[in-house]
């Protein structure tokens, strides 16, 4: 979709990250999209009409009944963020609960598990129970996978 919006001179970005994919006989480095279902573009108000028909796109965000504005400067740290840290994944909150078993990513504490106890915004706190103790840790949220 990407793609169709670029060809209509549309300035559309889809961030994406680089996973391997592994088949019965081969296995290469794919390229997807680090938000399922996302692609921004950068348009006025005549051209909604015009990325509403291309092949793919469903609808816009909204935010308080309007199509939801991104700060260009997110934009860019969201570039900024697949530089530094290519194998980066997005977490949705929501595909997680209170008292699921949860894995750190990477850090002091990589691969380790613990149940998780709160969301806070952007963190998680989680109880590290692997160590011979209980240890009570405020981790960023883009750091779990589930267990």
């Amino acid at each position: 979709m990407n793609q169709l919006l670029q060809t209509q001179d549309i300035v559309s970005y889809c961030p994406v990250k680089k996973v391997e994919h592994v088949w019965s006989d081969r296995k290469k480095i794919v390229e997807i999209p680090l938000f399922s279902s996302y692609v921004f573009v950068k348009i006025n108000m005549r051209e909604q009409s015009k990325v509403r028909q291309t092949l793919g796109v469903i609808n816009f965000v909204y935010h308080q009944g309007k199509p939801a504005i991104v700060d260009e400067k997110v934009i860019e740290e969201v570039k900024h963020f697949i530089q530094l840290c290519p194998d980066m994944e997005v977490i949705n909150l929501k595909d997680v609960s209170v008292g699921d078993r949860v894995k750190i990513k990477s850090g002091v504490f990589v691969n380790q598990t613990g149940k998780l106890l709160e969301i806070q915004g952007k963190h998680v706190l989680m109880s590290l129970d692997n160590l011979g103790c209980l240890l009570i840790a405020k981790v960023p949220a883009n750091n779990i996978v589930t267990a």
